[in-house]
């Protein structure tokens, strides 16, 4: 069984302002192409995609002509709701598209049905359970109706968190899973496991830290298909990963190597991963200096075709600093002020914490080396060490 692995494509989503229609347009490209040239049985897309509950109609006709060339290709396609996705209208049409090997789940009652997916190079079947987002708080109270059993209820008390709303599910996909002695299994989840490493980009789920969910909930299943979360990473080794998002959607993202995962699950249920960059869409880059250095410098020609985040060093903020900046740089969508002053104070700051970090004696060789010019030699070390004990035992006294 051979899969691609994909999420967060966050179709409709500007950037800044800026429309990324078509740098979405060649991700799924991209996407469709190397789904086709891998042979791949499904495409999995863990969640979040549309950016917003109501997406503009140029992004649905975008997925609606993604989904149509993989079942073109006789590609089985395998999608849930994010937590940016009405879980209604993404799945409205689901019990029609699935006869035609498509299905986009958003319904938490149905997390036990899964989608069984034959290889097309033969071999038994595998399941495909497809979890969408969960709401504690609505879905707790759903999933609580359909879980009767005391263990499990006794977990959910009034306030339920995502990691008792996710135990709920997998508890009647697991209890599924038994049914089908020796049937391999995939689970497609939108979810923030712990462990995993976030950006700005991404919504919170709820505040602080209570949206995690622990790495031991998904145990048992030979590969979980994770969305949410921006970067590509693994967790449990290659069985439980996320894919990370096609495209960068926040300056937090510059750094990370956009990809998907080509998944192949051998008879045994060891999932073997390649992850494939996919190369695609404008980069990011932020510049910093004072404006006349920026626009002149040509260290930073490569920006000139990417989004930019710049950050002016001059005293004063200049006059049109942006229009100045996009004469160089069109694709300029973000202008930051750091002057020297809050430079000169945020390093005075980290001075105070390198003292404040420091023994006495440390603190006291440091002066000592800076009044004569060199290092102290042992035996001072040890008269100051003398003096500083004597100092603090006649304080004590």
């Amino acid at each position: 069984m051979r899969c691609l692995h994909t999420s967060d494509w966050h179709l409709g989503r500007p950037f800044h302002g800026a429309s990324l229609l078509e740098e979405q347009a060649a991700a799924l490209d991209r996407i469709v192409a190397l789904a086709i040239e891998a042979d791949v049985d499904a495409v999995l897309i863990a969640g979040d995609l549309y950016d917003r509950a109501i997406p503009p109609a140029e992004a649905v006709q975008l997925f609606n002509d993604t989904l149509a060339r993989l079942c073109h290709a006789g590609i089985g396609v395998v999608a849930i709701a994010g937590n940016h996705d009405s879980h209604v209208r993404v799945s409205i049409y689901d019990p029609l598209l699935s006869s035609f090997g498509v299905t986009i789940r958003g319904d938490v009652r149905r997390c036990a049905e899964p989608v069984l997916v034959a290889p097309r190079r033969g071999g038994e079947a595998v399941a495909i359970y497809p979890l969408p987002y969960l709401d504690p708080a609505v879905d707790g109270l759903t999933l609580r109706s359909l879980s009767p059993e005391a263990s499990i209820v006794s977990e959910a008390r009034e306030r339920i968190s995502h990691e008792q709303v996710t135990g709920l599910a997998l508890h009647r996909v697991r209890a599924d899973l038994c049914c089908r002695s020796g049937v391999r299994s995939i689970v497609v989840a939108h979810t923030f496991v712990a462990g995993g490493e976030g950006c700005d980009s991404e919504r919170e789920l709820t505040v602080g830290q209570i949206d995690r969910v622990g790495v031991q909930r998904f145990a048992g299943f030979d590969y979980v298909a994770l969305g949410h979360l921006h970067g590509s990473q693994q967790l449990d080794g290659p069985r439980l990963a996320y894919s990370g998002s096609p495209l960068p959607y926040s300056f937090s993202e510059q750094h990370q190597s956009k990809s998907v995962r080509i998944v192949e699950l051998a008879t045994s249920g060891e999932a073997r991963v390649e992850i494939v960059p996919l190369q695609v869409g404008r980069p990011l880059r932020t510049i910093e200096g004072r404006l006349e250095e920026l626009c002149r410098d040509p260290a930073h020609a490569p920006a000139e075709a990417a989004w930019v985040r710049a950050v002016l060093t001059d005293e004063t903020l200049p006059m049109q600093a942006m229009a100045r900046l996009r004469q160089r740089f069109p694709h300029a969508v973000e202008l930051r002020h750091r002057p020297p002053e809050l430079v000169r104070a945020s390093a005075s700051e980290r001075n105070q914490q390198v003292r404040e970090a420091l023994s006495p004696l440390d603190l006291t060789l440091a002066f000592y080396a800076d009044q004569q010019g060199r290092p102290a030699e042992a035996d001072e070390r040890e008269l100051l060490r003398q003096a500083l004990q004597a100092g603090a035992a006649g304080g004590e006294a």
